[in-house]
């Protein structure tokens, strides 16, 4: 696999296809990144959901008053995603609203996104769900965040479940959790776990065949 032979739609596409979160945290702690993958709250609205692409963060503020223009970064920043992003939401772990909804899930969709990440709480899940814009979060809650809540800045580092994230950075989630690959390690990662899926897969077999695991341990070097 070659950096210049595969776009980004090419990368995605093989991430879904032969890759999950274990793999990719198991090749960057290889690389020695080994606090890549964000806190455990933060789960599918949809089970066994995939999210694969490229950072778009999103920084969000607790308010206490109705500001004049309480939408209006926000309405920036979703206007802005360009096709293969996924919305990465840092609301400093807010439990004061809900920041995302459907509508920022249509507007993100039409804009190309692949998905959403949001540290913290959402709401009109069912509309979500019906749209098919894959969303992982903290929980939900049903207020809107006018006067409750405020995105003040995008395309800036943000710390979204315990991870700093960079824009442009890669984001790979599925049913264990979110990964967060350094944008400058996107293709080594990915080569890597390809890399490591394939001698898994010889492992699988041959267990299956009956061999020791200590036996295929020592031939492959993965569990």
């Amino acid at each position: 696999m070659s950096k210049s032979v595969l776009t980004d739609d090419q990368l995605f596409d093989l991430m879904v296809q032969k890759l999950y979160t274990g793999v990719i945290c198991d090749t960057l702690d290889e690389l020695g990144y080994r606090n890549q993958a964000m806190n455990e709250r933060l789960r599918p609205i949809v089970d066994d959901t995939v999210i694969v692409g490229r950072a778009k963060t999103i920084l969000a503020a607790d308010v206490y008053h109705v500001h004049d223009n309480p939408y209006d970064t926000e309405i920036s920043a979703l206007d802005s995603i360009k096709p293969g992003e996924v919305a990465v939401v840092c609301t400093n772990r807010s439990a004061n609203n809900g920041i995302w909804g459907e509508l920022l899930s249509t507007a993100a969709l039409m804009r190309g996104a692949r998905g959403a990440i949001v540290d913290g709480l959402i709401r009109d899940t069912k509309k979500i769900k019906e749209l098919g814009f894959p969303v992982f979060c903290a929980g939900f809650k049903p207020v809107d965040s006018r006067g409750r809540g405020l995105v003040i800045d995008y395309d800036c580092p943000v710390e979204v479940g315990g991870i700093i994230v960079h824009p442009n950075d890669m984001i790979f989630a599925d049913n264990d959790g979110v990964a967060v690959i350094p944008s400058a390690l996107v293709h080594e990662t990915v080569e890597r776990a390809v890399r490591k899926v394939e001698r898994e897969n010889h492992t699988r077999r041959e267990l299956l065949e009956g061999k020791l695991l200590r036996e295929v341990y020592e031939k492959y070097g993965v569990l």
